[in-house]
C-alpha cells in the first residue's frame, strides 16, 4: 500500500485547518475621528482578523501627502472636498467614495459656566485666547471661521485666535488651558462630563460632511475593500453615532 495518497490527504487537511494569515490596511484618518476609528478598527479586527493601521492628522495635510505618493490605502477625510479632489486627480478607485459621518462643531471650555448654551461668550469677549484648527488644513477650523463670520465677530476675535495644526491640537490647547475656550469636534468632548459648551447650530456653517475613499494604492488589497465595507455596516454606524455624528 502506498502512503503517498494518505500523506497528501493529511497535508491538505492541515492546510485547510490553518488560520488565514492576517491582512493589513493602511488608513489615513481625520483627527476628529480618532476615537471612533480606534473602536471601529478593533471591531474590524475582531470580525475579520485583519488589522487597520491608523494614522491621524489634518485632512488637508493628508491630501498633500497623498498627492506626493504617501502609501495610504483608505482615506477617512473630515470633509468631502479632499476625497473629491483625489477622484479628479485620478488617485482614488472610481466609485468608492461615500459619506461615512456628518460632524458637529462645539465651542468648548474646561471652565464650568464660561460657555453658555448660545455662544454669547463670543460677544462678551471676556477671555484672552480662543483655539481653533487651521482652517486651510482642517474642515472643523474652516467651520469655526464660518461660524464667527456668520455671527459677524470674526474680525473682532481675530487677535485672540490660537491656531492648531489639526483639530486634535485645537482640543489640546483647550483641554490644557492654553486657551480658555476653543472650537472642537463634538466627538472630542462627547464623553466629557464637566466644563461648558455650545453646540454650534448646523446653519451657522457649511455641513461637515466627512467622506471616505479607497485609494488606488489599495484597490487590489482585499483588506482595504473589506475595511470600507465594514465602515458601511451596522456595527460601525452604531459606533459613529455614539460619538455624536450622523451616520447615513
Amino acid at each position: 500500500m502506498s502512503f503517498k495518497p494518505i500523506l497528501l490527504a493529511a497535508l491538505a487537511s492541515l492546510l485547510a485547518a490553518a488560520p488565514a494569515a492576517a491582512r493589513e490596511v493602511q488608513v489615513a484618518v481625520a483627527a476628529n475621528f480618532t476615537e471612533p476609528a480606534k473602536e471601529i478598527a478593533a471591531a474590524f479586527k475582531a470580525a475579520t482578523g485583519d488589522d487597520a493601521v491608523l494614522s491621524f492628522g489634518a485632512s488637508g495635510t493628508f491630501y498633500t501627502q497623498m498627492t506626493q505618493g504617501a502609501p495610504f490605502e483608505v482615506f477617512l477625510s473630515a470633509d468631502a472636498e479632499r476625497p473629491q479632489k483625489l477622484d479628479k486627480d485620478g488617485l482614488s478607485a472610481p466609485g468608492t467614495r461615500f459619506t461615512y459621518a456628518v460632524g458637529r462643531l462645539v465651542l468648548y471650555s474646561k471652565t464650568p459656566g464660561l460657555v453658555d448654551d448660545r455662544g454669547a461668550v463670543l460677544t462678551g469677549g471676556h477671555f484672552a485666547k480662543l483655539a481653533l484648527a487651521d482652517p486651510k488644513a482642517a474642515p472643523y477650523g474652516q467651520a469655526a471661521v464660518e461660524t464667527m463670520q456668520h455671527l459677524k465677530l470674526y474680525d473682532a476675535l481675530k487677535p485672540k485666535l490660537v491656531t492648531g495644526a489639526s483639530i486634535a491640537q485645537a482640543y489640546q490647547f483647550t483641554a490644557t488651558g492654553a486657551a480658555e475656550l476653543g472650537f472642537v469636534a463634538q466627538s472630542q468632548v462627547i464623553k466629557e462630563t464637566g466644563g461648558s459648551r455650545w453646540l454650534v447650530p448646523e446653519a451657522d456653517h457649511a455641513p461637515i460632511e466627512q467622506q471616505a475613499v479607497l485609494l488606488k494604492t489599495g484597490a487590489a488589497d482585499p483588506a482595504a475593500r473589506a475595511f470600507l465595507d465594514f465602515l458601511k455596516g451596522p456595527q460601525a454606524k452604531a459606533i459613529i453615532r455614539r460619538y455624536g455624528y450622523e451616520a447615513r
